[in-house]
């Protein structure tokens, strides 16, 4: 199976459905009843303020990966960008239906709620950025839409056509998420923790009460030492190197900034006594063998201050099982072949386009540090 960013896996554009009121992210749907309201200097219902973004971890989000926007994506590449804008305004009162980061930024939006219980006063939140290449004609049907899905999105970043990695660094994101592999390479270049997004053919059912991210090990959360290793000098050096080096620390990679970001919140629910029932939970899942080259890994989080809720070290077996038991919100890997595995299980996967295993990149590729 071959992907492509927020592309389906099977069917045509054309057959893409119509959001119906019973959609998931839907007024009627168990979202709401976590939704937190404040009441204004006049004792108006108001809808609640978004928090600063030196003290938020901010997420920003593509359009094109919250919401299906297939159908006028090629509109574009085969009429041009005029007939584009004139589509997209004639078009601007029908929502567009959830894209892979969906549920992703739903899950989010939940453990804001729960937070905002526990510290109505905090603005150690999550803060939702919407970006998007599109001209601010395009703003009104996105308005719509996240209108339409009841999103709280009060953020956004219409660049018409102009890169947004700088405004990505303005607003501090802690994590881009993005059809365009070339601008995710450019913001982990820049020091932003980023990854492409896929659509998958299934999407399984996650979680709608619990955030669940994954991440794999080797170039991802750490850098890609070992795996350099291992495709230099094959399976049995790098299970030595990891033995001889196991007291030594992995350097960071571009995600560990954003499971910092996840434990941070993850804090403020265990200092109420909520570790048992904390909406955010994290997976790490690696193809390392837990005895010969696990050690290291768990001795680097533990010294960077960081917990995992749960390790699954895999000797090489594939993902996709693991990671449908999981069911996780997203997914990263630095592996396309890992990606795929997983999205053909119905996992939301996200790319990440960093280290030595990019020159190697190929379906047929296995990793035993990943």
């Amino acid at each position: 199976m071959s992907l492509e960013p927020v592309q389906v896996m099977s069917g045509q554009v054309a057959e893409l459905p119509k959001v119906a009121p019973s959609s998931n992210g839907d007024s009627g749907g168990s979202w709401e009843g976590k939704r937190e309201f404040d009441k204004d200097h006049l004792g108006l219902t108001a809808k609640p303020k978004p928090p600063k973004p030196e003290n938020a971890v901010t997420v920003a989000v593509s359009s094109r990966v919250l919401f299906r926007t297939e159908r006028e994506q090629k509109v574009f590449e085969q009429k041009g960008v005029e007939e584009y804008l004139r589509y997209q305004i004639e078009h601007e009162n029908e929502p567009f239906a959830p894209g892979p980061a969906f549920p992703f930024v739903k899950a989010l939006e939940a453990v804001n709620a729960r937070l905002r219980e526990l510290y109505p006063q905090s603005e150690e939140l999550f803060d939702i950025v919407l970006v998007t290449y599109n001209h601010a004609h395009v703003g009104i049907r996105l308005i719509n839409t996240i209108n339409h899905h009841n999103l709280f999105i009060e953020r956004f970043c219409m660049t018409g056509g102009s890169s947004p990695i700088g405004y990505l660094k303005a607003w501090q994101t802690n994590l881009y998420l993005s059809a365009d592999a070339n601008k995710v390479r450019e913001a982990l270049t820049e020091g932003i923790a980023a990854a492409t997004m896929f659509m998958p053919e299934k999407m399984t059912e996650v979680s709608k009460s619990q955030l669940r991210v994954a991440f794999d090990g080797d170039a991802v959360l750490f850098s890609d030492e070992s795996e350099r290793i291992f495709k230099a000098h094959g399976l049995d050096k790098f299970f030595e190197h990891e033995k001889e080096n196991e007291d030594r620390l992995l350097d960071h990679g571009p995600l560990k900034g954003f499971l910092e970001a996840l434990g941070k919140l993850q804090k403020k629910f265990y200092a109420k006594g909520q570790r048992l029932d904390c909406p955010i939970r994290t997976y790490l899942v690696t193809a390392r063998s837990a005895a010969s080259s696990g050690i290291r890994a768990l001795k680097t989080l533990r010294a960077w201050g960081l917990e995992i809720d749960e390790a699954l070290f895999l000797a090489g077996a594939p993902k996709g099982p693991m990671l449908e038991k999981i069911r996780p919100h997203i997914y990263f890997d630095d592996q396309m072949f890992h990606v795929e595995g997983a999205a053909e299980m119905g996992t939301i996967a996200a790319h990440v386009p960093y280290g030595i295993a990019q020159k190697h990149n190929s379906k047929h590729n296995t990793s035993a540090g990943k």
